[in-house]
């Protein structure tokens, strides 16, 4: 039995293609214009019409397929391509089609999502290719290869550290559903005595004094204060919790440690490719009280080297990690033009 869907779509692609629009009202300032429609399982594809007998075609998600598209965009003398940024579907194909030397505008959906008279696949990815010869997109920035590596590793650290706070809160949670108060007594329970307590309380102990006794010489409550705060009701099923929740705050921690290795290694390997500054690292600037969250590598002189000689890090309000950040995103290049929409999963 044939698959209605795909007959269906052969025959809206046959139908389209019968077509003949009249001539263009506007200046075609991209002859060598494609468009592209991404989804999930297949991407619709449009090219001008006199550059092939079928100028729309669906081409399936899987890198075998992706790459027959790309050929086939070089057959049609294609120079430039629209992509409609939906999801992280575009990515694949972006990046087969930048490695083909083919320009890459990515549009975001929001600015054509719209436009009325458009009802099919086919129509949208038709559409995209006319206002690209036009003009009329405007693109989305993405940095250069290897700064779009480093924005990963970076992005993907952040979400490490939001899970670890996820972790923090449900052990936080526990401790309190066990009347155990350390919130009133440490500012931060992932400081050296909150992780050493909780370490003892999971390993059984249960002497609020014992715990007590693992107080840093910068806490400002008393081991007084910390046993009082300790004395508590220890449930088995909140102890299951919080020995969950700790675990899973180790993995994390592990998996940032991790991640800070492979920044360094892409930091140093960008590095390698700049030449050498013209001015010296200066002193790191003081600062009251560093990020708790920030990497425990060397920032500051890989940056220093990749920026071309510039420490952002001497900005008020921002450090090496904040300098790290703001690379990731923008990249180097400051004169890339007027701020362009930036794809928040690109």
């Amino acid at each position: 039995m044939k698959d209605h869907r795909i007959e269906g779509t052969r025959r809206k692609l046959s139908n389209q293609q019968r077509r003949h629009p009249g001539p263009a009202l506007l200046e075609r300032m991209q002859p060598d214009a494609a468009g592209i429609d991404c989804g999930a399982t297949s991407h619709f594809v449009a090219v001008p019409r006199d550059r092939d007998p079928q100028p729309v075609r669906e081409f399936r998600t899987f890198t075998a397929d992706l790459q027959r598209l790309a050929e086939w965009l070089v057959q049609c003398r294609i120079k430039t391509v629209a992509l409609e940024s939906t999801g992280v579907y575009w990515i694949p194909v972006y990046e087969i089609l930048e490695a083909r030397s083919i320009e890459v505008v990515l549009v975001n959906a929001r600015d054509v999502h719209n436009v009325r008279g458009r009802k099919s696949d086919v129509q949208d990815c038709q559409w995209l290719q006319e206002l690209h010869s036009v003009g009329l997109l405007r693109a989305s920035f993405r940095p250069a290869g290897a700064i779009v590596a480093l924005r990963s590793y970076v992005r993907h650290r952040q979400t490490l550290i939001e899970a670890a706070a996820t972790c923090i809160h449900r052990m936080q949670k526990a401790l309190t559903q066990m009347n155990l108060q350390l919130h009133h007594v440490l500012s931060d329970l992932t400081g050296v005595t909150g992780m050493a307590i909780v370490r003892d309380l999971l390993a059984g102990v249960r002497d609020p004094r014992a715990l007590a006794a693992h107080r840093h010489g910068g806490c400002k409550a008393s081991e007084a204060e910390i046993a009082a705060a300790l004395t508590g009701n220890y449930r088995p099923e909140y102890l299951f919790v919080l020995r969950q929740n700790f675990a899973a705050f180790e993995f994390h921690q592990r998996q940032i440690a991790d991640c800070d290795q492979a920044i360094e290694a892409q930091l140093t390997s960008l590095a390698d490719t700049r030449p050498p500054t013209p001015t010296e690292l200066p002193a790191a600037r003081p600062r009251c009280k560093p990020s708790k969250n920030a990497p425990r590598v060397a920032l500051r002189s890989p940056l220093h080297r990749i920026t071309g000689g510039a420490d952002l890090s001497q900005l008020d309000g921002i450090g090496p990690y904040g300098a790290l950040q703001l690379i990731a995103e923008i990249g180097t290049d400051m004169t890339a033009g007027p701020p362009k929409s930036i794809s928040p999963r690109g």
